[in-house]
């Protein structure tokens, strides 16, 4: 990653190895590369917790962080943005090892009315020919199934917000290598990913879901894609921080299941994420 990226600091100050740019170069090895299409309004939060997971790789990633809405962002400063991101025909050309795809806050966002949508389009066209993985996140998800499997949008009535628990469906996959039988992820979405959507429209396969039919993890036959309907990259204080905003905001949000200690806000320490 470059080095004057503000997630370099941020991670060696957590004790993580940041293999930068500079260093990068003096290694006789080809670093995978990785582009990273944020869609997040806080794309330095985001990036700070992409790139903590990628950096625990004992593989050296190359990272490229991807834009592709022009329009003036609230929550990034544009001196950010213009010296860290590309525009997509920067890499039009180029081929990457791996895509991923970050969430939206557009949960209750028609696709059509997205500002971005025919430029989701194309980068997931682009990619059948120049990506190798592509791996897409939370909103992401339902916005690759519309337009990779002609799955119409799925809307909770209600957000989902909170600590849930998972049950791993084939043991010996090496999707979930590793993984507890049952495991905790957060989700914070209204888009909605019914397992029994998933088996009977597309031909994907499920690794992971909840007790009550919630699709969690899932990917193509070639692995070449792959769906995770959580917020995996979460640091443990990101769903508090969207309850409180929410609440700072004059909302009602309903409390994030299983975070807080005894369901208490108060206590603002997150119980199932520290």
């Amino acid at each position: 990653m470059q080095d004057e990226l503000p997630a370099v600091n941020f991670l060696r100050e957590e004790n993580v190895f940041v293999m930068t740019t500079s260093r990068a170069s003096g290694q006789e090895i080809r670093p995978l590369k990785v582009l990273i299409l944020n869609l997040m309004p806080k794309k330095i939060e985001t990036e700070n917790q992409f790139l903590r997971l990628l950096s625990n790789s004992p593989l050296q990633v190359d990272v490229q962080l991807l834009r592709i809405d022009a329009r003036e962002s609230r929550n990034t400063p544009t001196e950010h943005l213009n010296n860290f991101y590309c525009n997509f025909e920067d890499i039009c050309e180029q081929n990457f090892d791996g895509l991923i795809v970050t969430g939206a806050p557009l949960g209750l966002v028609e696709f059509n009315d997205v500002a971005y949508w025919p430029q989701i389009q194309q980068v997931l066209e682009w990619a059948k020919d120049h990506v190798t993985s592509t791996l897409f996140v939370c909103w992401a998800v339902q916005a690759a199934l519309n337009i990779l499997y002609g799955i119409p949008k799925q809307t909770r009535t209600d957000k989902l917000s909170g600590v849930y628990e998972h049950h791993i469906l084939h043991p010996h996959a090496l999707l979930t290598r590793g993984f507890d039988d049952a495991f905790l992820a957060p989700h914070s979405r209204y888009a909605d990913f019914p397992a029994a959507l998933i088996r009977d429209y597309t031909d994907l396969e499920i690794f992971a879901e909840t007790e009550e039919g919630d699709a969690y993890l899932f990917a193509s036959k070639d692995k070449r894609i792959a769906f995770v309907t959580g917020h995996p990259e979460y640091d443990a204080h990101t769903l508090g921080s969207e309850y409180f905003r929410d609440v700072e905001a004059g909302l009602t949000p309903e409390v994030p299941y299983n975070y807080f200690p005894k369901d208490e806000p108060a206590k603002q320490t997150a119980g199932n994420l520290a």
